[in-house]
Parts: C-alpha cells; sequence; structure tokens
C-alpha cells in the first residue's frame, strides 16, 4: 500500500464564518484505493500558496511511501530543506496529509485511528466551546455585550457544556505587545461577572486574548479578570515569548494555556520547562499531526501539564483532535463548533452528548466526508484564514475583538 494521488479542496463555510474564511482539505488516495481525509490549518499564506505548498511536501516527501512510515515522512519534511527547525507552512502542509495518513491506516486495519496510538483511555471527552451570537443577537452589538455573552453561556450550559470560552480584550492587532486600555479592561471584568453569575458554577470560565498583551499588560488585566476564577487565561502574550509566560502565571495565579499557533515539540517543549504553563492548545492540522502532538502530549504529562486542543478551522481537523483526545491520560478538554456547516460537512458523523463528545467506533477518523458539499462552496475570496487588523490599540473607544467572524466575502 503506498501514497499514490492528492486532491485539495479548499472550501468556504457560509457567513459569518465560524471557523475561518476557509479550510483546506486534503485527500489522499493509496494504490489499492483507499481515501483518506486530512485539513491543513496554516493561515500564513493564502489558500492558492497553501494549496502549491501541500502538493510540494506531498511530491516531495510522501508520494510513494507506505502510510505506515510516518516518522519517516516527518522527518523528510522537518529536515530536508536544510532546516531541522519547526516551520510554520510546511508543518501546515505536513499536519493535514499526515492526518490523512491515520484516516488510511485505520480503514487498511478495520479500526478507529485512537486504537492505532495505544488505544482508547478515554471514552467521552470534556468539550467546551466559544461564546458566539444566538440567533436573535445583533451581530455587532454582540462582542461588547456582557448581557448577551451571559445568554450564550446559559444557552451552552443547558445543552451540558462545562466550560466556555471569550475574548473580550480587543484589539486583535499586528502590532504585537501592547498595554490594554481601561475600557477593554472593565469590559472584561464586566463580562467575568456577567457569565460567572449566569453560569454560577455549572461552568468554568476560558479568557482569550490572542497573544495581545506586554506582560504588565497581562498581568493588569489578569489581576482584574482573577476573582471570577478563570479555568485558563489563553495565549496572554505573543507566542514567540515563552519566558514571558511564567511571569504573567506568578503575578496573576490564572492557569496559563498556550499553542493554538506553535509547532511541533520544539516550539511546545520549551513553554513548558520553566513550569509556567498549565494547559497546551495544539491544533493538530498545524502542530505536526496526531503522532507529532501525541508525542507533545507525553512531553506535557512528565511536566503533569494537560491538553486542551484548539479548533478554529473544519471538522476533520476536529475529528483529528478527538482521536488524539481519546488516546491520551492528560486531555482536559477539546475545542468544538457546532454550525449546522461543521455538521453536514461529516454528515453528522461524530456526536456531543451532554457536553462531551463521543469518539467514533468505525475505521479510520470515523467521519464520513460530504465531499459534493466541500466543493460547492469554494473560497473566491482574497483574505487569508484569519487575519489582524493594522491598527494599534485605541485608548478613546475601546477595542471589539468580533469573534474571528470574517466579513462576507466572494
Amino acid at each position: 500500500m503506498k501514497l499514490q494521488d492528492l486532491d485539495i479542496i479548499v472550501t468556504a463555510p457560509p457567513s459569518p464564518g465560524w471557523g475561518g474564511r476557509y479550510w483546506i482539505l486534503v485527500k489522499v488516495t493509496t494504490d489499492d484505493g483507499i481515501t483518506g481525509w486530512g485539513e491543513c490549518y496554516a493561515s500564513s499564506v493564502g489558500p492558492q500558496a497553501m494549496r502549491a505548498v501541500i502538493e510540494d511536501v506531498f511530491t516531495r516527501h510522501m508520494q510513494g511511501e507506505s502510510p505506515e512510515n510516518i516518522e519517516l515522512m516527518f522527518r523528510r519534511a522537518y529536515s530536508s530543506g536544510f532546516t531541522q527547525r519547526p516551520d510554520l507552512t510546511v508543518m501546515g502542509a505536513f499536519s493535514g496529509l499526515e492526518i490523512a495518513c491515520w484516516d488510511i491506516l485505520g480503514k487498511a486495519r478495520e479500526r478507529p485511528v485512537y486504537a492505532l496510538l495505544g488505544g482508547q483511555m478515554n471514552d467521552r471527552i470534556r468539550a467546551y466551546s466559544y461564546l458566539y451570537p444566538l440567533p436573535h443577537h445583533d451581530l455587532n452589538v454582540f462582542w461588547s455585550s456582557p448581557e448577551m455573552a451571559a445568554e450564550s453561556a446559559v444557552a451552552l450550559v443547558d445543552q451540558g457544556y462545562t466550560a466556555v470560552k471569550f475574548d473580550p480584550a480587543g484589539p486583535y492587532t499586528m502590532r504585537g505587545g501592547h498595554m490594554p486600555s481601561l475600557m477593554d479592561i472593565d469590559l472584561s471584568v464586566a463580562f467575568c461577572k456577567a457569565i460567572r453569575q449566569a453560569v454560577e458554577n455549572k461552568s468554568d470560565l476560558l479568557f482569550g486574548t490572542h497573544g495581545q498583551f506586554t506582560v504588565a499588560g497581562a498581568i493588569r488585566l489578569g489581576r482584574a479578570i482573577a476573582p471570577y476564577d478563570p479555568l485558563w487565561y489563553e495565549e496572554p502574550v505573543p507566542p514567540d515569548n515563552v519566558g514571558a509566560l511564567a511571569k504573567v502565571a506568578a503575578a496573576t495565579g490564572i492557569p496559563i494555556a498556550t499553542g493554538e499557533r506553535l509547532t511541533t515539540k520544539a516550539e511546545f517543549a520549551p513553554a513548558l520547562r520553566d513550569g509556567s504553563v498549565s494547559i497546551l492548545q495544539p491544533a493538530l492540522g498545524r502542530a505536526g499531526g496526531i503522532w507529532e502532538t501525541k508525542k507533545i502530549a507525553a512531553i506535557a504529562e512528565a511536566y503533569n501539564a494537560q491538553m486542551a486542543p484548539h479548533l478554529y478551522a473544519g471538522p476533520v481537523e476536529w475529528a483529528a483532535n478527538v482521536h488524539l483526545a481519546a488516546s491520551i491520560p492528560n486531555i482536559l478538554m477539546a475545542e468544538t463548533i457546532e454550525t449546522p456547516f461543521h455538521a453536514a460537512l461529516i454528515r453528522n458523523s461524530i456526536k456531543i452528548e451532554n457536553g462531551y463528545i463521543i469518539p467514533p467506533t468505525t475505521p479510520g477518523l470515523g467521519i464520513e466526508v460530504d465531499e459534493a458539499l466541500a466543493r460547492a462552496h469554494p473560497y473566491s475570496g482574497s483574505g487569508l484564514h484569519l487575519e489582524m487588523q493594522q491598527d494599534p490599540c485605541n485608548y478613546h473607544q475601546g477595542n471589539a475583538f468580533t469573534g474571528g467572524a470574517p466579513p462576507k466575502e466572494g
């Protein structure tokens, strides 16, 4: 059995686009006709440029190889370009292709992927969700409304969720670390207060920041929200500043989570060495794939840290997250996005029951991809999957982060 053919589908979730402007799905077929699906989570370059990278990684390092030889193919992609260091774009391409290899192997052996990763450790996985607007909410008002956020949190708790994530402290700016405005600090406190009062002790609060603050700014904001006991403080400083995380953790007392923008164990291990990070959040379509992230989980286990796979992508990456989570002892929870398009794209083949994801028992990733649906929604815009604004922090009007919801394009 050898890897033979590659097809790439760039599909655009319907507006408002929860999960990003587009998802890059890869379909890999072996010489004996077994098909595997993967998803590449890489937003550094546009989808057409990424298509070329995926094709190059496949033909150069994987085509004609047995899907079993994942370690060998990883080392080729990681090292062959005289690199031997993390490369976000190359590893993003490889990650999706590697996920497809596991889907193939599971189907060939008629076993779910987690059965090939040491077996099933967890028969259900605690899910969490970002707070998205309810149908009656004004999309333009929601992101700055503690009351609407609290309503959304209650709706999730009513579905069985025991953790909700939100990030009212904008802006999402390319300028890197800055000091939060007093208005953003006050709004963050109002969000935490309203949500905590609404859900009481039925749900943990997960506070996100997208790596936007300086150490001093992160500490200032963290101390303001600490009385509401958030379960984590997500990426409070830019992701390349690992040493700063320890200072924030020590000063705020809030568990630190990070990892959605990191790739491979070479970037995750330093985040654990000084004990500053309690929770790792790899995106499997970027971190190196399932096998590399299994290694990251093992390192985290040695440091008494937990895993919470990140998801701002489509349901194929989610399926990979689920199989990893089912196989490791140190899973905390896994992010989910419940939209009709997410569910339809995999024909509702993975279930969430009372706030827990149920790992599928069918072979491979356990998903049935609706290929026709994916192709019926091509991406025709010019924006990246996610984009940071050029404008700096606004200290006069406050800064709303609109939940990653891109404007409708194409």
